[in-house]
């Protein structure tokens, strides 16, 4: 991603109203109305916070928002199914400074981690504008990779500031699908010596079950979850990420351990509203968004909303 314009403090966030209004105006009523922005507070295990709070919840020994910004939409990638156009809009609507603006918006609303990747744009931010937004990155363990290669990968992420890291889920749907659980469980092993929290991701429910089933010492998951009751979800295209959305909240009602559920839009197909409900009722713990700036208030007041709706779901509160 290139930027061709200067940042400034100044002109941080300006201009930040009517891009929210714009957003609202493009997507219609099906948003709720923004709130004040308040401050992050204390965790809590129950997933209960102050009314105005943004909830959050403790992964290890670190205090996280419960709905972390998406790492497509910080590193360059967006799902756009076949709209060939939409990947050149993207880029030039986020340029570098947008970014900044994004993170300074997110963490004005108690967001304070992003999921997988844009650790170098995080750390321009928090270094040029005082910022403490972190990022759970995601490792890449190979059946063809000696131990040596993931070790290093682990140590940059450790030296880089990582919270917590885990499995990328396209890596572990591969290697469970090739049998190879074994190497999952030495990723994870290898990380958990620097005393961090370690999770595996998956878009397969198969990930979860072979990881429980193989005892592999990970301390959460990063699995998709989405309903499946909107048009293009059984299109053969770039359009479904949970095909089995019953089968894994069941599932995961027998899991102790924290769940960041992702791709809960399923890439923009589903509103916010119903999503982040479906997610938080049937059992995640946190929810990873990719958000444009315009998106970041609306969606952090339904989070406050969504959340304290969801206290007396069936799954416990792992985080």
């Amino acid at each position: 991603m290139s930027d061709s314009l200067p940042i400034t403090r100044r002109g941080f966030i300006g201009g930040t109203a009517a891009a929210l209004a714009a957003g609202q105006a493009a997507i219609g009523a099906e948003v709720p109305k923004p709130a004040a922005s308040p401050q992050p507070t204390t965790p809590a295990s129950s997933g209960k916070e102050p009314a105005d709070g943004m909830p959050c919840g403790m992964l290890g020994k670190t205090k996280l928002s419960r709905i972390f910004l998406g790492g497509n939409l910080v590193g360059g990638y967006m799902h756009c199914r076949d709209l060939k156009y939409v990947p050149d809009l993207f880029r030039a609507y986020v340029t570098e400074a947008k970014l900044m603006e994004t993170f300074k918006l997110a963490e004005e609303q108690g967001i304070n981690v992003v999921l997988e990747t844009g650790e170098d744009y995080v750390r321009k931010y928090n270094k040029e504008f005082g910022g403490h937004m972190s990022v759970i990155p995601s490792i890449h363990p190979d059946v063809n990779q000696n131990d040596a290669a993931i070790k290093d990968e682990i140590k940059r992420k450790v030296d880089g500031g990582a919270p917590a890291m885990y499995v990328w889920g396209v890596r572990s749907d591969e290697l469970v699908r090739a049998g190879r659980v074994d190497v999952i469980a030495k990723a994870v092993e290898f990380a958990k010596v620097h005393g961090l929290p370690v999770g595996v991701g998956g878009h397969e429910l198969q990930v979860v079950q072979a990881c429980e089933k193989a005892k592999v010492p990970c301390d959460f998951y990063v699995k998709t979850f989405h309903s499946i009751d909107y048009p293009s979800a059984n299109l053969n295209c770039d359009s479904n990420w949970c095909s089995n959305p019953k089968e894994t909240a069941e599932y995961m009602q027998s899991v102790a351990k924290p769940w960041v559920a992702f791709k809960i839009l399923a890439a923009g197909a589903i509103y916010p509203r119903q999503g982040f409900a479906h997610a938080f009722r049937n059992g995640a713990d946190f929810i990873a968004v990719g958000m444009f700036d315009f998106q970041i208030k609306d969606n952090c007041e339904l989070v406050r909303r969504v959340v304290k709706a969801a206290k007396k779901r069936a799954r416990a509160w792992y985080a």
